[in-house]
């Protein structure tokens, strides 16, 4: 198994399409995906990433601090961040809030049809969630991805199967919720390897270290299994390398040695679980391969500037 399906398997991502729009221009909406989009297909992820696929037309679309994209017929556009955007014909068209066009769908699908009465576009929206808020694939993704689905290996089926899968759904047979899940997540590793394919050779970072092959197995290694007892020694051995040569290039690609990275990646589970759970700190502390409360208390306050305890109350 390759480095991204060990993240994603960690990720956990469930999908979802809440609606099937068709607008003639001129047209242009604005907004994002709510809890309450995602509620229907019985999950409410803690981090939504928002997507639109371009059925049929055009149209432009645009996330304040980027620059406007066109994406036509066969794209599919996604927002790792689920940043406001806006959505049109012309971005310049009168606005209409996304919100107010789809409040309270019956079944958790939608069918609307606004416009203008010009050249019309055919969207699929939905979404991609998963109950971890926080991951630094999330945080390492560009604002906006953009996917030519009919590019991609299979594309033709891959397109027929998501429109199969949504009339399902609108027809009330939800069992093709399923179907949705797994062609999303395809389209999301296809996405973003397409995107660390991109990037310059001498990059840095998070998803350069995930590019690599040693190195995104031992990131896919301690994000899947972040309690056990790993040490640089035992990582190089799992990756098929010499500790000095693995932890060179570990470093040299994520920026901080394996094992700091590993305390850091700790300590951002536990601020998740201290937020978000029930449990208590020493429990807590356990669950992210501490021993003692004490030694995760102090590693805890040198990461955050606060005591686990304080942290919890301020939410």
């Amino acid at each position: 198994m390759d480095a991204f399906s060990d993240v994603l398997r960690v990720i956990r991502l469930t999908g979802g399409v809440f609606l099937d729009a068709e607008f003639t221009a001129p047209w242009c909406l604005s907004g994002r995906i709510s809890a309450d989009d995602c509620r229907p297909f019985l999950v409410t992820p803690r981090h939504v990433i928002a997507s639109h696929f371009v059925a049929a037309g055009q149209m432009q679309l645009h996330v304040e601090g980027e620059a406007p994209i066109a994406v036509r017929a066969g794209e599919l556009v996604l927002l790792p961040h689920n940043d406001v955007h806006r959505f049109g014909s012309s971005l310049d068209a009168p606005l209409t809030s996304a919100g107010k066009m789809l409040h309270s769908p019956a079944a958790g699908f939608a069918r609307i049809r606004h416009g203008g009465g010009g050249a019309g576009t055919q969207l699929l929206c939905g979404f991609l969630g998963s109950e971890t808020s926080f991951h630094p694939l999330f945080s390492a993704l560009p604002r906006v991805l953009k996917l030519d689905v009919r590019a991609t290996p299979s594309g033709a089926w891959i397109e027929s199967s998501f429109r199969f899968a949504a009339g399902e759904i609108a027809a009330g047979r939800m069992g093709s919720a399923t179907v949705i899940t797994k062609l999303s997540e395809l389209l999301f590793v296809e996405a973003v390897s397409r995107f660390v394919a991109s990037l310059p050779e001498d990059q840095r970072g998070w998803l350069a270290g995930l590019r690599d092959p040693q190195v995104g197995r031992a990131l896919a290694l301690l994000h899947a299994r972040p309690t056990e007892g790993w040490t640089a020694e035992r990582l190089a051995s799992e990756v098929g390398m010499s500790r000095s040569v693995f932890a060179e290039r570990f470093t040299s690609l994520v920026g901080q040695p394996p094992m700091h990275y590993l305390a850091q990646w700790r300590m951002h589970v536990a601020a998740q679980q201290l937020r978000e759970g029930q449990a208590s700190v020493a429990q807590v502390a356990f669950a992210v391969g501490y021993e003692s409360e004490a030694a995760f208390s102090r590693a805890f306050k040198r990461q955050f500037g606060a005591s686990p305890g304080t942290w919890r109350r301020q939410g």
